[in-house]
Parts: C-alpha cells; sequence; structure tokens
C-alpha cells in the first residue's frame, strides 16, 4: 500500500510534536540538582531523540514524491498546531488570543499549500 505523502508529512509532524512534548518533560521531571549527564540520559530525552529519529524518516519519505518547499511549511506548521495544543493540556502552558490568531493563519497556509494548485 501506498501512503500519501501529506499524510506522511502530517505523522513527521506528530512524531515531531511528541519528541518535543519528552524533551520538555525530560527537562521539567528531574530534580533541579540533577546533573546534565543525568537530564540527557533520561527516558524522556531518549525518548524525544526516538520520535525525532522517527519524524526525519516519515519526512524523508514523503520527498520522494512531495516537493520540498510544501513539504516542510506544512510539517513545521502541523507540528507548532500540535504542540501548542498539547502543551496547554499537558503542561498547563498558556494558550491566549494570540495564539488562537496564529494557530489559525498557520492552518490556513498549511491548507493553502497542500492544496498544491
Amino acid at each position: 500500500m501506498n501512503t500519501p505523502p501529506l499524510i506522511m508529512v502530517l505523522a513527521a509532524g506528530l512524531n515531531s510534536c511528541i519528541g518535543n512534548i519528552l524533551l520538555k518533560w525530560s527537562r521539567t521531571s528531574l530534580p533541579t540538582d540533577a546533573g546534565p549527564t543525568d537530564k540527557f540520559l533520561s527516558i524522556g530525552f531518549i525518548g524525544g531523540l526516538l520520535f525525532y529519529g522517527i519524524n526525519v524518516v516519515f519526512f524523508a519519505k514523503a520527498l520522494d514524491s512531495m516537493e520540498v518547499s510544501v513539504a516542510y511549511p506544512i510539517l513545521a506548521g502541523s507540528g507548532f498546531a500540535m504542540l501548542a495544543i498539547t502543551s496547554y493540556y499537558i503542561f498547563g502552558e498558556p494558550f491566549h488570543l494570540s495564539k488562537w490568531i496564529g494557530l489559525g493563519l498557520v492552518l490556513a497556509g498549511v491548507i493553502l499549500l497542500a492544496r498544491g494548485d
């Protein structure tokens, strides 16, 4: 079965989001006096690296049949949207009107790019 490249890019964005969440968690879940080695060898940090690696694989596969000038903005925009929403729920990060407006603009840009006209 041949997966459409847009699905591959969105999967890469999801993996990027998960990787970022795990990195943030790795920096906040350990005591403040934990050394750099402890933070870089934590399960969150290693997990974040793993999801970033999966992100690269999905994105590279999408580039087999998609223009990078279209694929990368979709990757970045979808990753940003997923991350903004997820970090609000997981870490309680603020989600003000300006973020909603920004997400709307990003979504509009992603839709325009994905149309491929």
